[in-house]
């Protein structure tokens, strides 16, 4: 059903009328997340303040049969807040409170608006922190990396977000508020707050999150290795892990992304490096010592031509501010890119590299690489130009790196999920089985598929499936693709 002016009322007496958004200059503010490529205008955007408003907007959504994108800061990368057309956006950057925290159980209550960063700012001071930390933590929201399964560069020693997240609650599909979870890590039931986590806004809306942080560590070492030769620092890499050293995060950039941020940020990266690693030691002062011996070590074995060890915090700071701004940093060198998001089995790191390499020789453009090589998760990042017409080769080249990983026994995601951007490759990791499992789980929180429709799960014809009985696919609606 489409939206009406009825609706827009109804919805201004629930929010107050400079909550609900229907003018088209200020819709098309909300028309595509971090994936520009993507894009679509919804008929409305809705910004409540508080778990009622969300439920009530959800029944009348419901009631109306109107399909709803739940979305947050907008900084996703996979198409994950991708709008319907004809359909509601429900922004809950106004649900932007830290509601408790609870330092006795190291647990911290927040509403889904409140920012990754604001997190640690409400706790350090009492030497905690929270550990997931994607790269736009200053400007992501908690909502967005629970549905997503947000990961970070301290993500290989701590956990992504789903290991940090002990309760939500949940404004399910037709309206009803349940609760999972709460201030216990792990509760005997089953694991309905593990599904959730991860599952991109298409099982209800998240409300309130309860978050687990952890103790500040006694010591932190930060480490710079040098190489001339990516193939030799992706082999640094698996051979760190094998040591039996788990660092709190382990970094690489290629040239191009050390050129970018260079340029951006200026954190003075060794001369000639053809790859670093940024290597990240934390916990007691004689074990951190131990492993950074043994990482320099290993490092200069492998051909590293330059180790250095940042001296104090704010060295340390302008070593991180290369590598946290790196995607930004890109467009002193690209009028466009395109990132990629896969994993690979750590040990596989050199050949898939040397793949990448191979590709953007094949298809004519640079690939950018800057990424959680300590835990295989790559984010390439493809460089062209749209004005010149190549967007739908840089398409395809992020596309065939995607196959490159999973054809080295990898993954489609490691934390930007899969959203529009790579739906149709689903059938390409799973199974047709696993996939009639994944869709009646859902079906079992949403059987009308109003949340977040058109999203990870293919459907039928438009992405060259075997054909169901024929179902308008959303991407129809949304006017981004026909049926042929």
């Amino acid at each position: 059903m489409a939206f009406s002016p009825a609706l827009t009322t109804e919805f201004g007496a629930l929010l107050g009328d400079e909550h609900v958004i229907v003018e088209p200059d200020r819709l098309r503010v909300y028309d595509c997340d971090g994936l520009t490529g993507w894009r679509s205008t919804p008929a409305a955007v809705l910004l409540p303040a508080s778990t009622a408003e969300v439920q009530e907007i959800v029944r009348l959504c419901t009631r109306e049969g109107i399909p709803w994108v739940a979305r947050g800061a907008g900084t996703g990368l996979s198409g994950g807040a991708l709008p319907v057309a004809d359909g509601v956006v429900i922004a809950l950057t106004r649900m932007n409170a830290i509601l408790e925290v609870d330092l006795a159980s190291q647990r911290v209550v927040v509403q889904p608006g409140v920012t990754n960063l604001e997190v640690t700012r409400a706790v350090e001071a009492d030497g905690f922190f929270y550990a997931p930390d994607p790269s736009s933590q200053q400007v992501c929201t908690i909502g967005g990396n629970v549905a997503e399964n947000s990961g970070g560069a301290h993500c290989l020693k701590n956990g992504f977000t789903v290991n940090h997240v002990t309760g939500v609650t949940l404004v399910l599909p037709g309206g009803e508020v349940v609760e999972l979870g709460g201030k216990v890590l792990d509760e005997e039931r089953p694991d309905l707050l593990g599904v959730v986590v991860g599952s991109e806004g298409t099982l209800g809306v998240v409300t309130e999150i309860t978050l687990r942080v952890v103790r500040t560590p006694a010591t932190v070492t930060t480490m710079l290795a040098a190489f001339r030769s990516i193939t030799a620092a992706g082999e640094a890499c698996s051979r760190v892990i094998a040591a039996g050293v788990t660092p709190a995060a382990l970094e690489m950039m290629d040239r191009l992304t050390i050129e970018a941020a260079e340029q951006a940020f200026n954190p003075g990266y060794p001369d000639g490096a053809q790859a670093l690693l940024l290597v990240e030691l934390d916990g007691v002062v004689e074990q951190v010592d131990h492993d950074a011996h043994a990482v320099e070590e290993l490092c200069r074995s492998l051909g590293a031509f330059e180790v250095r060890v940042a001296r104090d915090a704010d060295e340390r700071r302008l070593l991180w501010l290369g590598r946290k701004g790196a995607f930004p940093a890109m467009g002193r060198i690209s009028p466009d890119y395109y990132v990629q998001d896969g994993v690979v089995p750590r040990t596989r790191l050199p050949e898939v590299l040397e793949r990448i390499e191979e590709l953007s020789r094949e298809h004519g453009l640079r690939v950018g690489n800057v990424f959680h090589a300590g835990d295989g998760n790559l984010h390439p990042l493809v460089l062209y130009d749209s004005a010149t017409g190549e967007t739908e080769r840089a398409k395809e080249l992020a596309d065939a790196i995607l196959l490159a990983c999973l054809d080295a026994g990898g993954s489609l995601t490691g934390e930007h999920g899969i959203g529009v951007d790579k739906a149709c490759a689903m059938p390409g990791m799973f199974s047709e089985r696993d996939l009639e499992v994944f869709a009646r789980l859902r079906a079992a929180f949403d059987p009308e598929g109003l949340a977040n429709p058109g999203k990870v799960l293919p459907t039928p014809r438009l992405c060259g499936e075997v054909p169901g009985p024929y179902r308008t696919h959303p991407l129809e609606r949304m006017g981004l693709a026909e049926r042929f």
